[in-house]
């Protein structure tokens, strides 16, 4: 039987809700709802109730804290990819390739994860991912260059947009 166990991280986009299984990281996101509801929601797609234990996830927290800082520009976790499925997933590990501090659109990470003309479908597992952050959906734009959404909070999308983009020009000034 795999353990699951969550913890809520603060940072600068809201409280962080981390889930890990003896797998790895299985969703790290900002709470969308009432911690509560976000739990029995999982509990259901992992047919376990989450414990509370402030070390799941292992150091993830520091690795957060270091990114919002601009100390750090990927993340060294494990993931565990039981909640994503098919597509999704290829979408998702295309977004992974994208640097740091710059945009792919849409269709642009379609054709990465194979499946050109399959630009709403990224948008789709963006809008879903379990992985917020670790994996770095907001670095998916429109086709015009425009932010878009970020589940329904662009002002979040775009805050991680520039944070990435000014440490970047912070650092080539150097």
């Amino acid at each position: 039987m795999t353990s699951t166990a969550y913890r809520v991280h603060p940072s600068p986009v809201g409280d962080i809700l981390i889930v890990a299984t003896d797998e790895g990281i299985v969703t790290l996101h900002p709470l969308r709802a009432p911690l509560g509801v976000e739990i029995e929601r999982l509990a259901l797609a992992l047919h376990a109730v989450p414990e509370h234990d402030e070390s799941a996830g292992g150091d993830v927290d520091e690795q957060l804290d270091e990114y919002f800082a601009g100390a750090r520009r990927g993340f060294d976790v494990v993931l565990d990819w039981r909640l994503v499925r098919g597509f999704t997933r290829a979408a998702l590990e295309a977004v992974r390739d994208i640097p740091y501090g710059e945009t792919a659109s849409y269709g642009e990470v379609a054709i990465a994860a194979g499946s050109p003309g399959a630009a709403r479908a990224v948008g789709t597992a963006c809008a879903t991912t379990p992985f917020s952050l670790v994996v770095p959906v907001h670095r998916v734009v429109r086709s015009d260059g425009s932010l878009g959404e970020y589940g329904g909070h662009p002002e979040i999308k775009r805050l991680l947009v520039d944070l990435e983009q000014s440490t970047e020009a912070r650092g080539a000034g150097e």
